[in-house]
């Protein structure tokens, strides 16, 4: 079995509300929480993988990318200041029989 891995670079928001940090990712409208920075923006990460690996399990990860503005571009948008980045590792098994790409 062979493993590939897609990665995203994703904006997200990290600010602190009474004694948790609140992280959400706009462009995804993904939100989760931690006690510390650094743990809000771990399970930011997680919360984006589970819910594009969600998305590709059940087929629907295009149609749900356009629902939420997605399309190709020819030049890097800028980022607001107040956003960060976090780069979202999704592993994917390959099967080694029968392999072909179809994009």
């Amino acid at each position: 079995m062979l493993i590939a891995e897609f990665t995203l670079k994703l904006p997200v928001k990290i600010k602190r509300k009474a004694k948790v940090y609140i992280s959400n990712c706009p462009v995804l409208d993904l939100y989760s929480q931690g006690m510390t920075e650094e743990e809000a923006k771990k399970n930011m990460i997680e919360v984006i993988r589970l819910f594009i690996v969600s998305c590709f399990e059940k087929g629907t990860l295009d149609v749900v990318l356009k629902e939420c503005g997605f399309k190709p571009i020819k030049k890097i948008m800028h980022t607001p200041k107040d956003h960060k980045f976090v780069t979202v590792p999704i592993p994917f098994n390959i099967a080694t029989h029968h392999s072909v790409c179809h994009a």
